[in-house]
C-alpha cells in the first residue's frame, strides 16, 4: 500500500477509471480481470480513506470556526 499513499486521490482516481475501462474491454482474461479487480479495490479503499479524511478536516474547520 506505500504505493498507493504517495498518490494523490487525482492520480489515484484516474488509475481506477483506466481499470474500468480495461475491465469492460471484451478480450481481456480471466487473469487479468481478477488482478485488475484487485488493483481497482485497493485504489477503491485509497480515494474512499482520503474522502474520508478530507471531510474529517473540513469539519473540523468548520467546528473551529463556529466556536
Amino acid at each position: 500500500m506505500a504505493e498507493k499513499e504517495r498518490l494523490s486521490f487525482e492520480e489515484a482516481l484516474k488509475q481506477l477509471e483506466s481499470i474500468v475501462n480495461q475491465l469492460e474491454q471484451d478480450d481481456i482474461t480471466l487473469e487479468d480481470s481478477v488482478k485488475l479487480y484487485e488493483e481497482g479495490v485497493k485504489l477503491s479503499r485509497f480515494c474512499t480513506e482520503t474522502l474520508e479524511q478530507a471531510e474529517l478536516r473540513i469539519e473540523q474547520v468548520n467546528e473551529a470556526n463556529t466556536e
